[in-house]
């Protein structure tokens, strides 16, 4: 019995990792919020779909920092980008705008567009552009020449306005179809929310979208989730990606 007990238990022992990783990579479980304890600063990213926001409830649930959608192609505006700018800007996080890329419109009519929509950015985050599949697009790809042609005018246009190298959130699918290789002395903030992102985009990462799943107290939209982020340094480090005062 007593040897019967212990191949059991070795056998236990082999099968158990290879169930949990079954189970993470067909997104059954999810590990991150474990695995993020040993980040020091975190955050959120807003949008409309969190509604109105009581952005002092919000800030007192251990947060440090916030992204806040503001524009998204040549002429879309988040309906809550306003308010929420405002009154962000009144608590102690610190915040930044991010906008949405589109395959579909030139990268200098987007960046236009974005510094028209959010102006002086003293003090607060460098921009975000959010680089993912909407729509068909995952199933009908852009090209990619043109894709990095039209992200890359958009990225220099907003380097040349704010002094200060524009942050990059990417999917895993986007980032190895358009950026891997591209974009190499750019901030990247990535999505990778079942697993580590060192298991999708290796280490060259600053900040990690670690779950869409979160719940927090302050938000009154339809969408009841949150998605909850942490950064990959010390406090010193975030606030070097801050443009200058």
């Amino acid at each position: 019995m007593k040897k019967r007990g212990r191949k059991f238990i070795i056998l236990l022992a082999v099968l158990l990792p290879v169930l949990t990783g079954i189970l993470i990579l067909r997104k059954d479980i999810r590990i991150n919020p474990v695995l993020v304890g040993g980040y020091e600063l975190r955050g959120v990213d807003v949008s409309h779909y969190q509604g109105a926001i009581d952005w002092e409830e919000l800030a007192r649930q251990d947060l440090d920092f916030a992204f806040i959608k503001a524009t998204e192609g040549s002429g879309h505006l988040d309906e809550c980008f306003y308010d929420n700018w405002k009154a962000a800007g009144e608590t102690e996080l610190y915040i930044g705008a991010y906008h949405f890329f589109s395959f579909d419109s030139a990268g200098e009519t987007q960046a236009q567009f974005y510094i028209d929509t959010v102006g002086d950015l003293s003090g607060k985050f460098a921009p975000v552009i959010d680089v993912e599949y909407y729509g068909d697009k995952k199933n009908n790809p852009p090209e990619k020449a043109e894709v990095v042609r039209s992200l890359r005018e958009l990225l220099l246009i907003l380097e040349e306005e704010y002094q200060v190298k524009p942050i990059i959130y990417t999917t895993r699918s986007a980032y190895k179809d358009y950026l891997e290789g591209e974009f190499t002395d750019y901030p990247l903030w990535v999505r990778s929310v079942y697993c580590p992102p060192s298991f999708l985009f290796g280490d060259d990462w600053t900040f990690w979208q670690y779950t869409d799943t979160a719940v927090l107290d302050g938000y009154q939209g339809d969408e009841k989730y949150i998605d909850m982020n942490v950064f990959r340094g010390t406090r010193k480090e975030l606030e070097a990606l801050l443009v200058d005062l």
